[in-house]
């Protein structure tokens, strides 16, 4: 996808804050740092769209981003961090839970994971809500330039098997710093939009 135009459309915590569903949209959920922000801005080919930083837990916000006026990808707040309070954790929770939960225009929600490490039991958790609530079980591994390529298959096999997951393919390896597999992950949102759009 050519990309015309892209801006931060809105930041969230409440459902009446969310813009109008006027838009289908793709949602990215992920642990603290685990790169979300960055790999919005490699598919929207910007630097500093998504705001990234170092420091773990620094989106606490739902924050949407309009493309092209086509559709929207949302930065849902990254769980998992550990340095803070269990009132601000169930806060974070509460804050996913109910854009999950009541958004009739969410086509997608794809699961991020740092290709480096093992999935936690939080990934695990995740994903299983997102397959018991239909969608499709993609997972995008980022930081795919941190390993050689001759080790993508060893790491993508430990990604499954925490994950349970049969179909390998459902693994995207990514890297923001080279926009690998960028195009290709478009061409997934296409397609996605084509059926829902059939439908």
């Amino acid at each position: 996808m050519k990309i015309k135009k892209a801006d931060l459309e809105k930041v969230a915590v409440h459902r009446e804050q969310y813009p109008e569903e006027d838009l289908f949209e793709f949602a990215f959920a992920g642990r603290s740092n685990v790169g979300k922000s960055s790999f919005i801005n490699a598919m929207l080919n910007r630097k500093k769209l998504a705001k990234t930083s170092s420091t773990p837990g620094k989106t606490r916000t739902i924050n949407f981003y309009r493309v092209n006026d086509d559709l929207r990808l949302v930065d849902l707040p990254g769980y998992g961090y550990a340095k803070v309070s269990k009132v601000e954790k169930n806060s974070w929770s509460k804050i996913i839970n109910e854009y999950l939960e009541n958004r009739e225009n969410l086509l997608e929600v794809i699961l991020l994971v740092d290709i480096r490490h093992e999935p936690t039991a939080q990934d695990l958790q995740m994903f299983e809500y997102l397959m018991a609530k239909g969608y499709s079980g993609i997972v995008v591994a980022t930081k795919a330039d941190k390993i050689s390529k001759g080790h993508y298959e060893k790491h993508i096999n430990i990604i499954a098997k925490k994950l349970k997951i049969k179909n390998k393919d459902m693994i995207i390896p990514f890297s923001s710093e080279n926009k690998e597999m960028v195009d290709e992950m478009w061409e997934i949102f296409e397609d996605i939009v084509r059926y829902y759009s059939e439908d």
